[in-house]
């Protein structure tokens, strides 16, 4: 059997790009046995320097400038694609792109992160690649950078994506709303009691799981752990501290002398355990950590959400019901202490969260895109690149042949 091959391209400017493409890896290892996927960062791909550069300006820029960011992120928001900042990235390694498929040969190209399925995308439409392009979005909001008429495959989270690629001109049949894609893992069902016996904490108590983000950029993530270990209210607190290891620090006096029992990590890798342990998480409003806890049908307390991008998504959850933000300190008391005395609150909050997202969503992703493979070519992309047509359409003969085999 010939051997099914996907190149996946994120970017580790955000942990949530490669989360996703990650999860992707994972179904495609299930559906698909015979898989070769090779996975690039498309930042280190380019220049490890530049990568390097751009992740520690980002993360500075929404640690200590957000509202910076959140005009970088409105004022780009609908960029038409013929702009001169459109076509600047459009051509950022170009030939190194289109060099590096050409000699990989893949069946099919995934983009968890918007600049390089722009780059691919206009390289399809002038007809120099051959593969069939998809795009992850990873967050609940449109934004110019994710649309790009060269793809051949948009992966959404939700209708309103959905709706807001349809109103900029992006064919319905291109489109499936799947979900965001995450681990099958946060799938499964978990014993809360076995994970909080492991902990050491206790079973009777609710507990609030606090997720600084992988690099700390949770503004006010100290003030809220010290809020809830020495709140008169019983309750008690995980702290996930990323790699930020000042604050791991800084909260060794509440580790030893707190009222509250809490239990404190460092950068993690069973974030499904912790969730699911969890009655409420207060975090940022990353695509994938919003997506991990619906998933988990975890309610969720977005405290001081980033302009841009997590604002949004930040308002896609209270928009469904599963989701409460709070824009300062007194907000956030005021929400927690409401949630924990009122169960019922947080019980409608996790419906919500499954009425949203059913769930399987990186399943729904992948059979999606094993379903393009077994496609005609779109219509429009068959006029503008008849070659592109003739080399994927053979490709595709043979991925049919051997799917059936």
């Amino acid at each position: 059997m010939e051997q099914l091959n996907v190149l996946i391209f994120s970017a580790s400017f955000g942990a949530g790009h490669v989360r996703a493409a990650e999860a992707i890896m994972e179904e495609l290892r299930i559906k698909e046995s015979n898989v070769k996927i090779t996975h690039l960062d498309f930042g280190a791909f380019l220049s490890k320097t530049f990568n390097s550069f751009i992740k520690s300006t980002y993360i500075e820029l929404i640690k200590y400038t957000p509202k910076l960011w959140g005009k970088f992120y409105y004022r780009t928001s609908k960029i038409p694609p013929d702009s001169l900042f459109q076509r600047f990235l459009n051509g950022l390694g170009r030939r190194e792109f289109v060099k590096l498929i050409k000699s990989l040969k893949p069946d099919l190209v995934i983009c968890t992160y918007p600049t390089v399925a722009g780059v691919l995308a206009q390289q399809r439409l002038k007809g120099i690649l051959n593969v069939p392009l998809v795009t992850v979005v990873t967050d609940y909001a449109v934004h110019s950078q994710w649309i790009h008429s060269g793809v051949d495959l948009y992966i959404v989270g939700c209708e309103s994506v959905y709706d807001g690629l349809v109103a900029r001109g992006i064919p319905p049949s291109s489109i499936r709303i799947t979900g965001i894609p995450v681990s099958p893992k946060f799938e499964w069902t978990l014993d809360r009691q076995e994970i909080l016996k492991k902990l050491h904490l206790k079973p009777h108590l609710p507990t609030v799981l606090v997720m600084g983000g992988a690099y700390g950029v949770l503004g006010g993530a100290k003030w809220i752990c010290k809020f809830l270990v020495e709140s008169d209210f019983p309750v008690q607190t995980m702290i996930v501290c990323g790699q930020d290891e000042k604050l791991y620090k800084a909260l060794d006096p509440l580790m030893a002398n707190g009222k509250n029992p809490a239990a404190r990590f460092g950068f993690v890798k069973n974030v499904e355990e912790l969730m699911s342990a969890a009655d409420m998480i207060i975090t940022k409003a990353g695509g994938l950590t919003v997506s991990e806890a619906l998933t988990k049908r975890v309610p969720l307390v977005i405290f001081r959400p980033i302009p841009g991008q997590e604002e949004e998504n930040a308002r896609y959850l209270e928009d469904i019901g599963a989701g409460r933000t709070a824009k300062n300190e007194e907000e956030l008391e005021e929400i927690i202490f409401a949630l924990l005395k009122h169960s019922k609150d947080l019980l409608r909050m996790r419906r919500a969260a499954e009425l949203a997202v059913p769930g399987r969503a990186a399943e729904l992703a992948v059979q999606s895109m094993l379903q393009l493979l077994e496609q005609p070519q779109n219509t429009q992309t068959l006029q503008n690149t008849q070659k592109i047509a003739t080399n994927v359409g053979t490709r595709r003969e043979r991925y049919i042949l051997r799917r059936k085999a």
